[in-house]
């Protein structure tokens, strides 16, 4: 123990590091081959994946706050693949299989702890519903089973297994349910990304995107004008905002998204329990906090300001399904966006405009896809726009050629 603390009194690069994970802000260049707009999880893991695997590291990202500072910092850091189609289900498990070596790739922590999502069926065709799910999880390798209220009280001991007069009948288990610490997936890609010669432009909003003749040549922000030769749209929450100025419409609907945390208490939750029925979900945090989500706020809105209404509506429910915890004393709460599709599910690919990308279309499951997602945008712009096979089914196209994929179902807590 002296001598370890010996070593690092004797480090030059600590406790204040002497290479900063990222470089210092500098000047926008007039030109790049790539601009990809959104400094958050979507946004960096694609400049990482382009600069590492694809050796294109003459890129942009542009962000008009943070590092992270938007969906990325706002979500309950879930990641699952029991999703209900097969497309999704496929896209899914590719991104839970990445997030399990994340850490290894970055050399860089990212609290990775897989420890199941358990969800409550409370009537006869939510337990029809969860054999479906389950059947077609394990046929793409995903390790999820239908159990018994026995198994239930054996998995979560303090659970109230009659929550608003809704007994369990049954509960879809996903062992591939984990969580990971949603600030530090973003700082790993963006200093794998900075590190490969990418640049991260913070506090550089984009004002306008430039078409001419059909196709994207640049882009301006606040700090001046940029030409590209092409760019990626990742903007969770804005992306509407940001197609107008390209010049399309996009099948959206942006809602707020409300959670909430309380004071931490010694851990006796492992599983992530959620309840479509009562639109509510529960895990506790490796120190201890419980975190509270829901349903999506009913009425659409740019506001990231919380609300009385949700926190009686979400609390009394989570009261439901753990009574004891109506004596925790709530420490935060507060509030993210979320682009929602008709059919729940993302829109990745090509949109009207030459080489104008979208990730786009992520509602309440944008951080559990960041891994695949940045990886299979990365893709599409190396190849010049040829969609990978992965992400063909979430083309915007498809709801014109009413080929939706619907994963309505298959959220924690129905919408």
């Amino acid at each position: 123990m002296p001598f370890s603390l010996l070593k690092y009194g004797l480090n030059k690069d600590y406790p204040f590091e002497q290479h900063a994970d990222l470089p210092k802000p500098t000047e926008l260049k007039p030109h790049y081959d790539v601009v990809i707009i959104g400094g958050g999880g979507h946004g960096v893991a694609t400049a990482y994946y382009l600069a590492k695997y694809h050796g294109i590291t003459n890129v942009a990202i542009l962000e008009k706050s943070y590092l992270g500072g938007g969906n990325t910092a706002r979500n309950t850091a879930v990641i699952r693949s029991n999703y209900l189609t097969s497309e999704g289900v496929k896209f899914y498990s590719e991104s839970v299989k990445l997030f399990k070596e994340l850490s290894n790739e970055f050399d860089f922590n990212i609290m990775y702890s897989q420890r199941g999502q358990l969800t409550l069926a409370h009537t006869d065709a939510a337990v029809r519903g969860f054999r479906q799910r389950a059947e077609v999880n394990k046929h793409f390798g995903g390790k999820t089973e239908l159990i018994d209220p026995q198994q239930i009280r054996e998995l979560v001991p303090t659970l109230n297994m009659n929550p608003a007069d809704m007994p369990v009948l049954a509960g879809l288990w996903h062992m591939d349910g984990a969580t990971a610490r949603h600030d530090a997936v973003a700082w790993g890609y963006a200093k794998g990304a900075t590190q490969r010669g990418v640049e991260l432009h913070q506090l550089t909003e984009v004002t306008d995107v430039i078409v001419q003749q059909g196709k994207v040549t640049g882009v301006k922000t606040n700090r001046g004008n940029v030409s590209c030769g092409c760019v990626v749209q990742a903007v969770a929450g804005h992306s509407s905002l940001l197609a107008a100025k390209a010049g399309f419409k996009m099948p959206i609907t942006t809602f707020p998204l409300q959670a909430m945390v309380t004071q931490p208490v010694k851990p006796f939750l492992d599983p992530l329990v959620s309840s479509p029925s009562l639109h509510c979900y529960v895990q506790q945090t490796g120190r201890g906090e419980l975190v509270f989500g829901g349903g999506s706020d009913p009425y659409p809105l740019y506001s990231t300001r919380s609300t009385m209404d949700l926190k009686e509506s979400l609390l009394a429910n989570a009261v439901e399904l753990f009574p004891f915890m109506a004596n925790m004393r709530l420490m935060r709460q507060w509030a993210g966006l979320t682009d929602m599709t008709s059919d729940y599910s993302p829109i990745m690919g090509l949109s009207p405009v030459d080489n104008y990308y979208l990730d786009a279309g992520w509602g309440t499951w944008g951080f559990k896809s960041t891994p695949i997602c940045g990886k299979s945008m990365a893709e599409l712009v190396a190849s010049g726009g040829k969609v990978p096979e992965l992400i063909k089914p979430f083309s915007m196209d498809r709801f014109n050629a009413f080929r939706q994929v619907n994963e309505m179902g298959a959220t924690a807590a129905s919408h």
